[in-house]
């Protein structure tokens, strides 16, 4: 089933496929040193490197079926953050992850897009364990991870420091 994602909608949430639009608002996500701490190596990105980004979503699409959606706040419209899996060759397995603008912390947004992606892998794309890897320190994740019903199942290396793997199965 590779190709275009299919949209998903929450109660104030659209979960679609990035669009060249949209690399202003991430690059400015991605440039926040605060959102990208525990995200892959903690280093902030450019314009250009968050706009590759993008195209790596889209081509995991492509190549997997399956990937990271551009989330956006139904009643404005605009782009907070992204939600989705990651499962490149040699990955720890298939990965639910996000990331929210800063300005949008705190409002439930991350959880209710990880659960419909969470119930999307489940049903529509019959995964039997799903995992998020998530740095020991970024403690709103794991609480978003054990709101989610995901349990630690272990400790890894990867991309040069510890994390923890949080897991859901069907």
């Amino acid at each position: 089933m590779a190709g275009a994602s299919p949209t998903l909608h929450t109660p104030r949430l659209r979960l679609r496929q990035f669009d060249a639009a949209d690399a202003p608002a991430y690059a400015a996500m991605c440039a926040d040193a605060e959102v990208m701490r525990h995200i892959g190596n903690g280093q902030v990105q450019t314009a250009a490197e968050a706009w590759r980004s993008m195209a790596v979503f889209l081509g995991h699409w492509q190549l997997r079926g399956y990937g990271m959606w551009a989330l956006e706040h139904r009643g404005s419209g605009r782009l907070i953050g992204r939600v989705g899996y990651i499962d490149p060759p040699d990955w720890p397995g298939f990965e639910l992850g996000w990331l929210l603008a800063r300005d949008q912390w705190g409002h439930g947004y991350a959880r209710e897009a990880a659960a419909a992606a969470l119930r999307h892998a489940f049903d529509a794309l019959q995964r039997e364990r799903v995992i998020s890897l998530i740095r020991p320190q970024n403690l709103r994740s794991i609480a978003l991870a054990e709101a989610l019903g995901m349990r630690l199942a272990e400790r890894i290396e990867l991309m040069g420091g510890e994390a923890l793997v949080y897991e859901a199965r069907r």
